[in-house]
């Protein structure tokens, strides 16, 4: 018996979400909104009335697959619902979809990421902007799931809400530098993941003991110490850089790593640039909680900047999510989500058309 393919399947995930409509006034399914919403953004729609306007020029196909009882909603209906949905529970489906639908590699890399809507913020209300926290599968390309920050905290707590989210086990979880945070850490262990996290400033004595111990093993030249070293060279617009990746498996006498949980190695990238006569060096340090070979600690480094590359700027260059000017109840995140979902969906397709949607690209 044949899969169904990952756009059929959302039906079913859409059918789990309640309604926030009063019900005597309901003249259009919420799974047919939601169908015609996410087809219309795979084609590039961004706003309500693009969203109707995709929908009346695609009726006829839309008819073959939805309901679509009295035809195709206003782009007021549009804006009324998705206004009032319960974000939280269309993250719900998104996760129950995701799960039923894609496998995730283990020993995956997950980044953990925010990024503002920078259309989202109303006229007059400065702190009104929306900011996402969202997961991304390096290997498979996958968004995973999202977080809205609340505009009275900030990314610490929305991150641990996210992971809860998350199947951790086996993965090894990237965050930038607001995520190095013991409680972070602890949680990520406990749900059977690991991490490589940045060390900056921000934990009492944490940087400068690192920071110490690897100065100390660089000056003997690593004599005595586990280590293992990768590098990488490379020369573009005039310009050469020279990356070295070290990790140090020999932490234990490291005091501020003792509150750290499964605390592993240390990672360390130098970053060598030559411009002309000109030589910048630039060190960053990183808390792992397995040891890595240095070649893999590049890796996943690497791996962690796709959620901007292939993540951020995509929804922000081929959606045009920071151009977009919802603002009300809930739609800027529900839109978000929606626009996940178009995400996946379009970079799981391998075919040139949309063949695992079993329609065309001229059908869309």
């Amino acid at each position: 018996m044949s899969q169904p393919s990952p756009l059929s399947s959302l039906k079913t995930h859409f059918e789990t979400i309640d309604d926030p409509r009063a019900a005597y006034r309901i003249q259009h399914t919420l799974v047919d909104m939601m169908m015609i919403a996410i087809c219309a953004i795979i084609c590039g729609a961004d706003s309500w009335v693009e969203i109707e306007q995709y929908g009346l020029s695609k009726e006829l196909w839309l008819s073959t697959f939805l309901e679509l009882p009295n035809g195709i909603p206003s782009h007021d209906t549009f804006e009324r619902l998705f206004a009032r949905l319960r974000p939280e529970q269309l993250q719900a489906s998104f996760s129950s979809w995701l799960k039923a639908v894609y496998t995730i590699l283990t020993q995956a890399g997950i980044a953990i990421d925010g990024k503002a809507l920078r259309g989202s913020g109303q006229s007059g209300h400065p702190n009104s902007l929306i900011y996402m926290v969202s997961a991304w599968a390096t290997e498979a390309r996958l968004v995973l799931g999202q977080r809205k920050v609340d505009e009275k905290s900030n990314e610490i707590t929305a991150i641990p809400e996210l992971l809860s989210l998350l199947a951790l086990e086996g993965a090894i979880v990237t965050i930038d530098a607001i995520g190095c945070q013991t409680a972070i850490a602890e949680q990520i262990v406990a749900q059977g993941g690991d991490y490589v996290l940045p060390i900056k400033g921000n934990q009492g004595n944490l940087q400068k003991d690192v920071v110490d111990w690897f100065e100390r093993a660089e000056e003997k030249h690593f004599n005595g110490e586990h280590y293992d070293l990768y590098e990488t060279q490379g020369a573009e617009h005039g310009r050469q850089d020279v990356r070295r990746y070290w990790v140090l498996t020999e932490i234990d006498a490291i005091p501020a790593l003792q509150q750290w949980s499964k605390a592993t190695s240390i990672g360390c990238i130098e970053s060598q640039r030559t411009v002309g006569l000109k030589t910048t060096t630039e060190k960053r340090y990183f808390l792992l909680s397995l040891p890595l070979s240095a070649q893999r600690f590049a890796d996943v480094v690497r791996g962690h900047w796709g959620i901007e590359n292939r993540l951020h700027w995509v929804l922000d260059v081929a959606f045009r999510e920071d151009q977009s000017k919802v603002s009300q109840g809930y739609a800027p995140e529900n839109l978000a989500v929606l626009r996940h979902i178009a995400l996946n969906l379009i970079t799981q397709e391998k075919s040139i058309g949309c063949g695992s949607f079993m329609v065309t690209q001229s059908d869309l």
